[in-house]
């Protein structure tokens, strides 16, 4: 059970336990119907257009997060004492002597800004309104947007949920466009979902670790046969296809938490007690100790984006360009106090430590590709130049050739003789936005994806990943996948929700006409192909077989695409900038030159 959720058990009349009920979330039967051209503005109107019965006891059984706050302004005693008992666990967290909630009501301190007129076109007038029809309610108030939302689909499988990784490109969305409430919302009742007593296969969720996903359901109350409740139901892996817990939830959890108060202006929700309490959860769990002895995250395969077996277990570059962003990001949100003092310093030593690592053995260019097509193997010493005794053999032929003379990118991933070759976008783009690349790396990779726009972006932006698992090697790393045969889904399929980030590491570079290029591509036909999850062949050709159409963060992602190239400046909300004391860390640590075993130990 999730620090905060604990909190909440200890005060009656609080948010109702999770239920392993199978009842379609509120809203469910909005798949079912004929699309409406009207937005829907609130929860009143669409149960009104739903039909759906009125929930006779949401009142008394859903407590709303205003509520909860203005508990805890008057007795703070219940939040302490949860947060002592989290204390325990996580070593320096510290309560300081105040009460969840201050100004946490669901206004807060944030003030919406007056609309403002412009034209748009008929595919933006279409994402928002599908965008709106996505939206999902829980007791009243909108928590979070459903991951596809075709009417026509009658097995959505669990696209019928809310995804932590797939809201965040409709909660930047909303924020650019001044809806606050329906980020704040997500960011407090995800945070309820932290680390439950759910476990699977006899084994629990660590301890802050964030689910992939959640579902409102409505469930009938015990002793009362007219009478039901919603509760919020997540899923942490148990019920996905390979059963593998997300890395990456927790870590983009915090990076909507900093957008949020930067774009709103509200702060007053990363200073609660209990969602600063969350925060210090997931960076104790990403920062402890294991037998890895590399600052990277060591994660399993499908553990983010590429949820599924695509030989990317290990080191791979995505985790840990979201890993470096999330710590940045935590890292200006930190409350100051006495019991964050080690934690604050565990965290920029690994910042330190994971920029070195990642700049300088992650990074490929013509000239590292030389180094490497010339590396000495077996080399035993401090000093060695080919330090993960790569051999010169595994570089494949397909790089010689692709690869251009000006421009170079991050390698996918790194292990002791193994170098994943692949370009994989979410983890270079990422990169770019985080600041985890210097500034030459980040036009580097810029560079590439304009030299290399026939194979990267095409017919439709951004490849996943480049080039695609084919023939015995497709068969062996993915098991023969059937979803992810060559250059479709995750084997080199075309993503149009890549789209934003693409857009905000172009702003970020001051490159904003590459992102521009891109989204017109991308709107000649993605609402003529009713927005698509993917894409597949290799120029992007062909609506993924397997593709789910009205893909809400294909929406979304076009969306905040469009809103940033309009107004650059609101990209500052995602992006790192480049931190100076990681920066002299860094120059101290090249010009110390080689280690030297001052030490040695006689056994």
């Amino acid at each position: 059970m999730g620090i905060a959720e604990a909190a909440l058990h200890t005060m009656p009349g609080a948010f109702a336990a999770h239920s392993p009920a199978s009842n379609l979330p509120l809203g469910a039967d909005a798949r079912r119907r004929k699309r409406n051209t009207n937005l829907v503005p609130n929860a009143r109107a669409l149960q009104g257009l739903l039909k759906i019965p009125r929930l006779r006891s949401t009142r008394r059984q859903c407590q709303r997060i205003d509520d909860l706050a203005r508990v805890t302004e008057g007795n703070g005693n219940w939040v302490k004492d949860a947060m002592n008992g989290a204390s325990q666990v996580l070593g320096d967290v510290s309560v300081p002597d105040q009460a969840v909630g201050g100004n946490g009501g669901l206004n807060g301190n944030a003030v919406k800004p007056p609309p403002q007129r412009r034209k748009t076109s008929s595919v933006e007038d279409e994402a928002w309104e599908l965008l709106q029809e996505s939206m999902v309610y829980y007791c009243g108030s909108p928590v979070g947007t459903i991951a596809a939302n075709d009417p026509n689909d009658s097995d959505p499988a669990n696209y019928d949920q809310v995804f932590i990784r797939d809201f965040v490109p409709s909660g930047i969305a909303f924020l650019l466009k001044g809806e606050y409430e329906i980020v704040r919302n997500f960011i407090l009742h995800t945070l309820q979902l932290q680390s439950w007593e759910k476990t699977m296969d006899c084994h629990s969720p660590g301890q802050g670790l964030m689910p992939a996903s959640f579902k409102v359901r409505t469930i009938p109350l015990d002793g009362d046969e007219d009478a039901t409740e919603e509760v919020l139901d997540p899923d942490f892996g148990e019920a996905a296809i390979g059963r593998v817990a997300p890395v990456d939830s927790g870590l983009w959890w915090i990076i909507l938490l900093r957008a949020y108060g930067k774009c709103s202006g509200d702060l007053s929700v990363q200073e609660r007690i209990d969602v600063q309490t969350g925060m210090k959860m997931i960076l104790k769990l990403c920062l402890a100790d294991g037998f890895d002895m590399f600052p990277t995250l060591l994660v399993t395969d499908g553990s983010c984006m590429i949820d599924r077996r695509m030989g990317i277990h290990g080191h791979p570059l995505e985790i840990q360009a979201l890993f470096y962003s999330a710590l940045l990001c935590a890292r200006e949100m930190l409350t100051q106090e006495d019991g964050s003092a080690d934690l604050i310093r565990a965290l920029n030593n690994r910042l330190i430590a994971l920029s070195f690592h990642i700049r300088e053995y992650y990074w490929l260019d013509m000239q590292k590709l030389n180094e490497i097509y010339r590396y000495k193997t077996e080399e035993y010493s401090y000093d060695a130049v080919n330090k993960f005794n790569i051999y010169p053999d595994q570089i494949p032929p397909w790089l010689v050739e692709w690869i251009p003379p000006k421009g170079g990118y991050f390698i996918g991933n790194l292990q002791p003789a193994h170098m994943d070759f692949r370009f994989f976008a979410l983890g270079n783009l990422w990169s770019i936005i985080s600041s985890m690349a210097t500034a030459h790396q980040s036009h580097a990779i810029l560079d590439l994806i304009e030299s290399k726009w026939s194979d990267l972006v095409a017919e439709m932006p951004l490849k996943i990943c480049y080039p695609a698992l084919e023939n015995q090697e497709w068969k062996i790393i993915t098991g023969s996948d059937p979803k992810n045969t060559p250059w479709s889904y995750h084997n080199g399929g075309s993503w149009p929700t890549l789209l934003w980030q693409l857009t905000v590491a172009c702003i970020k570079m001051n490159r904003p006409e590459l992102a521009a290029k891109a989204i017109e591509v991308a709107e000649r036909r993605i609402a003529a192909d009713k927005w698509p999850e993917y894409y597949d062949t290799k120029r992007a050709r062909f609506i993924g077989k397997q593709s789910r159409l009205y893909q809400t963060w294909s929406i979304a992602g076009f969306l905040v695409a469009k809103l940033l190239i309009e107004k650059p400046d609101a990209a500052r909300i995602l992006w790192n900038d480049e931190d100076a004391e990681i920066l002299n860390a860094l120059s101290t640590n090249r010009k110390r030159g080689k280690k030297v075993l001052k030490k040695t130990y006689i056994v």
